[in-house]
């Protein structure tokens, strides 16, 4: 007998066990149907968000979740590789919690979305279980957004400013420089504890961004979840929740917490894979109705907790498919974040980085975390860049002359110094209080 077979046969004798410690009678039912991803048993009872065994081919244990329910059938979906599975398989109910272990010795550890070690250092060191699904805080006891957070990169410091507690988006088509611009923000970002959430990219990013943007020091504070893109979307979205309630975990401890999610879009389409097999019908571009109640329920636990504890500042990308700002993910995103910082393929393209674009982008807390002068001056940027924007094309070919309008002609001096401010080498910090002199100077001079 194979160690594997052995483990799923310990795991099997172990839930057999608590089912029979706890009186609880267990019914074995039948597989009997399989299409794609979804499984379809009968005989047995078990409630949605419950846990089943399906026994395989080469008799080892297929772990499964319970999504659904249809007259007299569940349906299932696996929580790993679906192989092996035959008609009228054994199925049985499993007494299996949503609880994993949490405490500092999550610190410097990388885990799957089932909350179990990826790094090859042990089990977890860690005597405290949290759910996973979390406990909603009362809206009306949360703390206000009031101070400021330095991300440590210039263009957002000054004219994005971000609150410590605030939930902002990172929106782009593939390949502008999302996950590049949250790496800056991992590494220069002020908190006690940092969470990563790598959910559904590719399986190499994993490990370049513990060894390239974490490192070694930077991953002593760092706990990170990576269900990359071939792992089942069950285990995707378990992934995004395991990272929330752990953020959660440490903020209630009263820490800083900065919750980052690469990315929020395929959270999304795990869900619609899931609610498309369980027959769940499309509404907008194929996206069912439950997706966009599931996005809220994710993104609503970050934030600042009550009176006297931590906070959750959290980041999430948004792919923006085929650059598509009105795409469903994106503008329900837009809707119930705090901000979002849209990322522009032209100035990607142009060698501008990080290619935020300014006039798209804004930040729904800086009025909140910033003084009435600062609050000015970025208003004075905008004009200038905007106005300078309007007017490109003239000034380009030389249709424009100068002293034919006093502001155009202040825009075009500065242009090139706000160009060159909007931009920032990839290993560089800029603090909040230089960003902010040097916006000063920029307008005055």
């Amino acid at each position: 007998m194979s160690t594997s077979h052995e483990s799923m046969a310990a795991k099997f004798a172990q839930y057999r066990q608590r089912l029979s410690t706890n009186d609880q009678p267990v019914v074995e039912g039948q597989l009997k149907r399989v299409v794609g991803t979804m499984l379809e048993a009968v005989g047995c009872k078990a409630p949605v968000g419950g846990y089943c065994l399906v026994e395989t081919a080469d008799g080892e244990w297929l772990e499964t979740e319970v999504v659904g329910f249809a007259t007299d059938k569940i349906l299932l979906m696996p929580t790993g590789e679906l192989r092996g599975v035959m008609p009228n398989a054994r199925v049985i109910p499993i007494a299996k919690g949503s609880d994993f272990p949490v405490g500092d010795g999550l610190l410097g550890r990388v885990l799957d979305g089932a909350a179990k070690p990826l790094d090859g250092r042990g089990p977890l060191q860690c005597s405290q279980t949290r759910s996973i699904s979390g406990v909603p805080i009362n809206p009306l006891l949360r703390q206000p957004i009031r101070e400021p957070l330095d991300v440590g990169v210039r263009s957002i410091n000054a004219l994005l400013t971000v609150g410590r507690g605030q939930r902002l988006g990172l929106f782009a088509g593939s390949g502008v420089g999302k996950s590049v611009l949250l790496g800056m923000m991992t590494r220069f970002t002020e908190a006690d504890v940092v969470v990563v959430a790598l959910i559904g990219e590719r399986g190499r990013e994993v490990k370049e961004f513990i060894d390239s943007i974490l490192g070694t020091e930077d991953m002593k504070r760092a706990v990170v979840i990576a269900t990359p893109a071939d792992h089942p979307p069950l285990m995707r979205m378990r992934g995004a929740w395991l990272a929330t309630s752990i953020a959660e975990h440490f903020r209630d401890q009263g820490k800083q917490v900065l919750l980052l999610m690469d990315s929020l879009t395929r959270f999304a389409q795990a869900q619609r894979e899931v609610a498309l097999a369980t027959g769940e019908p499309p509404a907008t571009k194929g996206y069912p109705p439950s997706v966009f109640a599931r996005l809220p329920a994710l993104v609503e636990r970050a934030g600042n907790g009550a009176a006297g504890g931590g906070s959750i500042t959290a980041f999430y990308t948004v792919l923006a498919e085929g650059d598509d700002q009105n795409d469903p993910i994106v503008d329900s995103a837009r809707a119930i974040l705090d901000g979002h910082v849209v990322l522009s393929r032209a100035l990607a393209d142009a060698g501008h980085f990080p290619a935020i674009d300014i006039e798209r982008s804004v930040s729904r807390a800086m009025n909140d975390v910033t003084d009435k002068s600062h609050q000015d001056q970025v208003r004075h940027f905008r004009q200038m860049y905007s106005l300078y924007q309007q007017n490109k094309d003239l000034i380009t070919i030389g249709a424009y002359q100068r002293g034919s309008d006093a502001r155009l002609d202040h825009a075009v001096t500065v242009w090139p110094r706000m160009v060159s401010f909007l931009q920032q080498a990839y290993d560089e910090s800029e603090r909040f209080d230089s960003a902010l002199d040097q916006l000063n100077i920029l307008l005055d001079g």
